[in-house]
């Protein structure tokens, strides 16, 4: 028969482990309860800052500059709107379609070529692209599919 003393050096040998892998388990949770709590604190910092910034009256928002930028988007057109509020690149296009050689319509590898570009396919789709941007705004006509021409000019 087992000794009494025995039975418990094997029971307390028990406890020890057991009381060793939940101090691990509380360790691994303590570390996961500090990375929530500190993810929390990021998201309510976060939502305070946006409602600060909605919050603020609509005369301290600036206004974009008004001048063309490269890369900027295409406005549409209206009224009296100078060509000079598209970026560079939409500027060249127009007037080259507002050429005697663009009024007739021009398809796309002809404008690539009156731009000085080659007219390989990258530079060439470029231009579809943006040739039809500037008709979507009503800067350009197509008159056909794939031909490109600036509106007329109303006469004064």
């Amino acid at each position: 028969m087992a000794s009494v003393l025995g039975l418990l050096e094997a029971r307390e040998k028990k406890v020890r482990e057991e009381i060793a892998r939940l101090r691990e388990e509380a360790e691994r949770v303590q570390a996961a309860l500090g990375a929530a709590e500190g993810a929390l604190g990021r998201l309510v910092n976060a939502r305070a800052t946006v409602a600060e910034v909605l919050a603020e009256p609509p005369s301290a928002v600036t206004e974009p500059m008004s001048g063309a930028v490269a890369g900027a988007v295409v406005p549409r057109r209206t009224g009296d709107m100078a060509a000079s509020a598209l970026a560079p690149d939409y500027q060249q296009i127009l007037s080259v379609l507002e050429s005697e050689a663009g009024r007739a319509g021009m398809r796309c590898q002809q404008l690539a070529v009156a731009l000085g570009l080659d007219a390989v396919p990258a530079k060439v789709e470029g231009l579809r692209s943006k040739a039809k941007r500037l008709v979507e705004r009503g800067w350009a006509l197509q008159v056909r599919p794939g031909v490109f021409t600036a509106p007329a000019v109303p006469a004064v």
